[in-house]
C-alpha cells in the first residue's frame, strides 16, 4: 500500500487531478445519491481556506523582514499589468456584447441579497479592509488587511536580530510544507467538487441561458489566449504560450472547480516557486491579486449588464459604454475572493442606465443560476493571471537587464 502511494505521489499533479475529475464524472453517473462524496470538495476547500491566511502573513513578514536593502521587486509593473488586464477584459465584454446582443428571461431568489450602492462604497470597503483588525482579518480572509499587517509587522522586524529572523524564516518553511501537504490532496478534492457539480447542480438549467454562457466565456477564452499572451510577448518579447498553457494548467484547473481565488493562493504560490520567481514579489502579488485582479469579474458585470440594458430596450451611446468599462473595472478590484463575489457588483453597473434595484437583483438571480460554469470560467481567469502577471514582470525586468529570457528555460512540467 505504501508503495502504491508513493507510486501515485510521483505521478504529476495535474495527471492526478484528471484522474480526479474522470471519476468525479464517473461517481456522479453510477451512484448520484452517495452525497458523502462531497465532503472531499469540501474538506480540501476547507483545508485551502485555512491554511491562505496564515501562509501570507507568515511569508510576506519573514520576505521583508529578510529583505537586503537595494534588492530591487517588480511590484510597480505588476499592478500595471493587474490594471491593463482588468480594463481590458470590461472593454472586450462590452465590444461582444454589441456584436452578440443577449437578452434575459429575469428570474427572481435573489431578493434577499444587498449590493453596494455605489462605487465609493466599494471604494470605502476596500479601504475600511486595509485597517482591519488583524485577527478579525485572518479569521475573515480579509487579504488586504492581512496584507497591510504582513507588510508593517515585516518593516518593524527588520532589524531584529539574526535568530529571530531566522526562526520566522523556519516557520514560513513549515507553513509552506503544510500547503505542499494539502496541495497534494487536490485529485481527491477535485474528484468531490465534480460529483457535486453534476450529481446535485446539473446543467439543464443552464440549456435556457445557452448564448449567455456562450458570449461570457467566449469573452474570457479571447482574453486568456489572445489578449493576456499579446501583453506578455509586449513585455518579454517572447513566445506567451508556454507560460500561458502552463499557468491555465496548473493554477486554471484547479481553481476552476473551487472557484474561489483566495483558496487558490496556495497553489498560485507554490507554482511561482515552481517557476524559481522572486519570493520577495511574489508572496505580495499573488495575495494581492487574489483581490483586485478581477479581468473575469470585469467580464461578468459589463456582459450581464448590457444584457440587462438590450432587455429593456434601453439605447446606450459611446461614452456611457466608455463609463461602464471603467466602471466594471473598477467594480471588480472591489469584487470579493470568493464564489459569487462579482454578481452583486451587476447592480452597480446596471444603475449607470436608470435601471431599478429590484429588476437589477433579477440579473444577479440568473448570474447564480449560471454560475457552475460562470463562476468557475470568471475564477479560472483572474487567479491564473495573478502567476501570468507577476511571471511576466520578472522576465521583462530580466530581458530590460539585458538578460536572455528563454522560454525553454521555465521549469516546464
Amino acid at each position: 500500500m505504501k508503495d502504491l502511494f508513493v507510486k501515485f505521489n510521483q505521478v504529476s499533479l495535474v495527471k492526478r487531478i484528471v484522474l480526479g475529475i474522470i471519476l468525479g464524472l464517473i461517481l456522479a453517473l453510477v451512484v448520484p445519491n452517495a452525497t458523502w462524496i462531497s465532503i472531499f470538495g469540501s474538506l480540501f476547500v476547507g483545508a485551502l481556506k485555512a491554511v491562505a491566511p496564515v501562509l501570507v502573513l507568515v511569508l510576506v513578514m519573514s520576505a521583508i523582514a529578510g529583505h537586503k536593502k537595494g534588492k530591487k521587486t517588480n511590484m510597480k509593473s505588476i499592478l500595471v499589468l493587474y490594471a491593463i488586464g482588468t480594463f481590458l477584459a470590461g472593454a472586450v465584454a462590452v465590444v461582444a456584447s454589441y456584436i452578440f446582443p443577449v437578452t434575459l428571461t429575469l428570474t427572481t431568489g435573489a431578493e434577499d441579497l444587498s449590493p453596494p450602492e455605489g462605487v465609493g462604497e466599494v471604494i470605502e470597503t476596500l479601504l475600511f479592509n486595509v485597517v482591519a483588525n488583524p485577527i478579525d482579518a485572518l479569521v475573515n480572509a480579509n487579504y488586504l488587511g492581512i496584507l497591510m499587517w504582513a507588510v508593517v509587522l515585516g518593516i518593524a522586524l527588520k532589524n531584529a536580530n539574526q535568530s529571530t529572523k531566522d526562526m520566522l524564516g523556519s516557520f514560513s518553511d513549515a507553513i509552506t510544507k503544510v500547503v505542499q501537504w494539502v496541495i497534494n490532496l487536490a485529485p481527491l478534492g477535485i474528484m468531490g467538487l465534480v460529483f457535486t457539480a453534476f450529481a446535485t447542480s446539473g446543467f439543464s438549467a443552464l440549456l435556457v441561458y445557452g448564448k449567455l454562457i456562450l458570449i461570457l466565456v467566449g469573452c474570457m477564452l479571447f482574453i486568456a489566449l489572445i489578449v493576456n499572451p499579446l501583453i506578455v510577448f509586449i513585455y518579454t518579447r517572447k513566445n506567451p504560450y508556454p507560460l500561458v498553457f502552463m499557468v491555465l494548467r496548473e493554477s486554471g484547473i484547479t481553481v476552476f472547480f473551487t472557484r474561489s481565488s483566495a483558496a487558490n493562493i496556495p497553489v498560485n504560490m507554490k507554482l511561482c516557486e515552481k517557476l524559481g520567481l522572486d519570493e520577495d514579489t511574489y508572496a505580495v502579488s499573488i495575495p494581492l491579486g487574489a483581490t483586485i485582479n478581477m479581468a473575469g469579474a470585469a467580464i461578468t458585470i459589463a456582459v450581464l449588464t448590457l444584457a440587462t440594458v438590450n432587455t429593456l430596450g434601453i439605447e446606450v451611446d459611446f461614452v456611457t459604454s466608455l463609463i461602464l468599462v471603467v466602471v466594471a473595472a473598477v467594480s471588480a478590484a472591489g469584487a470579493s475572493g470568493v464564489s459569487g463575489g462579482s454578481l452583486l457588483l451587476i447592480p452597480l453597473a446596471c444603475s449607470l442606465f436608470g435601471i431599478p434595484n429590484e429588476i437589477a437583483m433579477q440579473v444577479v438571480g440568473v448570474g447564480f443560476i449560471i454560475g457552475v460554469i460562470q463562476d468557475s470560467c470568471e475564477t479560472a481567469l483572474n487567479s491564473s493571471s495573478d502567476v501570468l502577471f507577476t511571471a511576466t514582470a520578472e522576465y521583462a525586468r530580466e530581458r530590460k537587464e539585458g538578460k536572455e529570457v528563454s522560454m525553454n528555460s521555465w521549469k516546464l512540467r
